[in-house]
């Protein structure tokens, strides 16, 4: 499986990161994706990604750091994404449930991260919390092959909108608990080949582990409540999303 959104650059999980990776092999996970959220974390992330083979780096800013977006961030990320060292911009978008009083200075750098995307040829991780319609109004403006909607918090008529319009929703650990009612709907519903499996590690770790550390290792409970949902078997939800996730990312 691959993990398409976790942030195992974080300090909770440096301890010996050679087993750590090395349990995430045990427990399935052939690559993940470590996107960035602000520009003091870029070099660090592409360390990483460097030194570890099942490591690809994603960078962007995040909408709670557009204040630290500026023309030397900018020509720092096309100068990583020329020399192809990354796979997507992102983590990018529009936050208005803990950023209420920077609505346009984020609308101004999404906007300014989309027309790199769109110039690099790159897919984009959407973070969209709270902005759907805001979120969705901008990126049609653009011509990007490929829009991953990172930890969907959408509506199911939501994620019918993006699905027509070619975007990719991307499931992590939300979907197993009781009160995600839309999120459940909206994995029964989609297209499998529009499904991406994340964990969004270290953030919102899937029952049985709710309130946990969060871990790539816990994909396979993704999987097989998403499997569940659509009354199929896991090994089918496994193989598809990690092919979709080969094909989007070129791997």
């Amino acid at each position: 499986m691959i993990d398409t959104h976790s942030h195992i650059n974080f300090e909770e999980y440096q301890n010996n990161f050679d087993g750590f990776l090395e349990e995430l092999r045990e427990n399935e996970i052939e690559k993940v994706i470590i996107p960035g959220v602000e520009p003091s974390t870029f070099n660090e992330i592409i360390s990483l990604c460097n030194k570890y083979e099942m490591l690809y780096p994603a960078l962007g800013v995040h909408p709670s750091e557009a204040k630290t977006y500026n023309d030397a961030v900018e020509a720092k990320l096309k100068e990583f994404a020329i020399n192809k060292k990354i796979i997507a911009i992102g983590e990018i978008g529009l936050d208005y449930y803990w950023e209420t009083e920077t609505k346009e200075l984020q609308k101004t750098v999404l906007r300014k991260q989309l027309e790199l995307a769109q110039e690099v040829r790159l897919p984009v991780l959407i973070h969209d919390r709270e902005a759907h319609e805001d979120t969705f109004n901008i990126l049609k403006d653009y011509d990007i092959k490929t829009i991953v909607f990172h930890c969907f918090s959408g509506s199911c008529e939501f994620a019918k909108r993006c699905i027509d319009k070619g975007y990719y929703i991307a499931i992590g650990g939300v979907v197993t608990f009781k009160n995600a009612k839309d999120l459940k709907e909206t994995a029964k519903i989609i297209p499998l080949e529009r499904i991406l499996l994340e964990t969004d590690a270290p953030y919102l770790a899937p029952v049985p582990f709710r309130g946990k550390l969060n871990t790539p290792a816990y994909l396979k409970y993704i999987a097989r409540e998403i499997a569940a949902i659509r009354n199929i078997d896991v090994e089918e939800v496994k193989e598809q999303t990690t092919k979709n996730a080969k094909r989007i990312f070129n791997f």
